[in-house]
């Protein structure tokens, strides 16, 4: 069984930057897909990020391209989330996700064989 920890997140002024980590355990987590999905109040959860088992390719929502970045260590089984240039619409709290299908399967379902605990970003204006 996968299992998921987060890390980072926490408070900043709307431009600046904040790290999101994932630590991941369990048999051939190397191989799954991962990513993140964050929800805001009273919104549902949407798609953020999502990255290959190999790293090779990633999978970026409009609203965060060109200032998110998504990368992974397949030694240290962590992926990470470098967030640039936040705005106060990022503020939600976000979700590590894990899953050995194709990661566009994933994004369109929405659904995830393993989940992390969340973290708060909270962007402020």
């Amino acid at each position: 069984q996968v299992q998921l920890v987060e890390s980072g997140g926490g408070l900043v002024q709307a431009g600046g930057s904040l790290l999101l980590s994932c630590a991941t355990s369990g048999r051939n987590v190397g191989s799954y897909a991962m990513g993140w999905f964050r929800q805001a109040p009273g919104k549902e959860r949407e798609f953020v990020v999502f990255i290959s088992w190999s790293g090779g390719t990633t999978y970026y929502a409009d609203s965060v391209k060109g200032r998110f970045t998504i990368s992974r260590d397949n030694v240290k089984n962590t992926v990470y989330l470098h967030m640039n240039k936040l705005l106060p619409e990022d503020t939600a709290v976000y979700y590590c996700a894990a899953d050995p299908r194709d990661p566009v399967v994933i994004i369109t379902s929405g659904h995830a064989e393993a989940w992390g605990q969340g973290r708060q970003v909270t962007v402020s204006s």
